[in-house]
């Protein structure tokens, strides 16, 4: 009896408590690795830079390419970015009109909202709103074409696709923001002036003439053509994010989504460094 049981006994499995052993991977990285990839991204998009530049200034030249691009960066991006500059010409008119009759200033108004819209508010929504919308769709459609092996196809059929694809979408997107930006502002300023007429009378010729009154070139132009880097940032990590994506539909998500953050980010950190820039050499 004392053997059989011993014997049942022994035959006995412990039961499964149902947890797995946890792997062991780190959580965070170390900084010196996150610093690493950091300057690794950094150079190798430098040298991506320099391989497109080198292609888009050697011939033969993709025109058709580039006009295509030309239509699909800017005329579709139109609507989008004249809603947007229409929104912010409204709350701009309102906050101004508040905060200056507060202070006995409301004559200041036309000048206010010209130079809000203008110099700061048109140029930085211009370039968030063609970020969200061009670097999405450029990283998407550059990182499925690379995942599905059709830029290793084109490249075979002895086309540079740096000048066919990246070259043609960078410069369609820095000739495109000044004009984009340029109908933002003329939106902005159309509702601005037309929500301001809803409240108190003011014919559009006497906000044109005490709005630009004194203005100069130096004062609007230097704010619209900085937005050329800002294209050139755009189309530039879009079509760098795209062409080195890995790993299938998530890749082509991963690229997309990358190439919307970086891109709204630098162009951030690109115009604290333009609005320097231009203060001290346009006082």
């Amino acid at each position: 009896m004392s053997e059989s049981i011993s014997t049942n006994t022994a035959g006995i499995q412990p039961r499964a408590t149902g947890r797995l052993a946890a792997p062991n991977i780190p959580i965070v990285e170390s900084p010196a690795r996150l610093i690493g990839q950091f300057f690794e991204w950094f150079g190798n998009l430098g040298i991506f830079f320099w391989q497109v530049t080198r292609a888009a200034v050697t011939p033969p030249y993709e025109w058709r390419e580039l006009v295509r691009q030309l239509d699909e960066i800017g005329s579709k991006s139109l609507p989008l970015v004249a809603l947007a500059g229409a929104a912010i010409g409204v709350v701009i008119s309102l906050e101004a009109r508040y905060s200056l009759s507060r202070f006995g200033a409301k004559s200041l108004f036309p000048a206010t909202l010209v130079y809000s819209v203008i110099q700061v508010m048109g140029p930085i929504i211009t370039g968030l709103v063609v970020s969200g919308r061009v670097g999405a769709g450029i990283g998407a459609e550059l990182a499925s074409m690379k995942v599905t092996e059709q830029i290793d196809a084109i490249e075979a059929s002895a086309i540079n696709p740096y000048r066919l694809l990246a070259a043609t979408r960078i410069l369609a997107c820095i000739l495109m923001l000044p004009l984009l930006t340029i109908a933002a502002d003329a939106c902005g300023l159309l509702t601005g002036w037309f929500a301001q007429a809803l409240v108190e009378p003011l014919s559009f010729h006497q906000f044109v003439e005490s709005g630009f009154h004194g203005a100069t070139f130096n004062a609007f132009l230097p704010p619209t053509f900085k937005t050329t880097v800002y294209g050139l940032i755009i189309g530039l990590i879009a079509c760098f994010q795209g062409m080195r994506t890995r790993g299938g539909a998530e890749g082509v998500g991963r690229a997309a989504t990358n190439s919307v953050v970086l891109a709204s980010l630098f162009l951030i950190l690109a115009d604290v460094v333009l609005v320097k820039f231009i203060l001290v050499v346009f006082p």
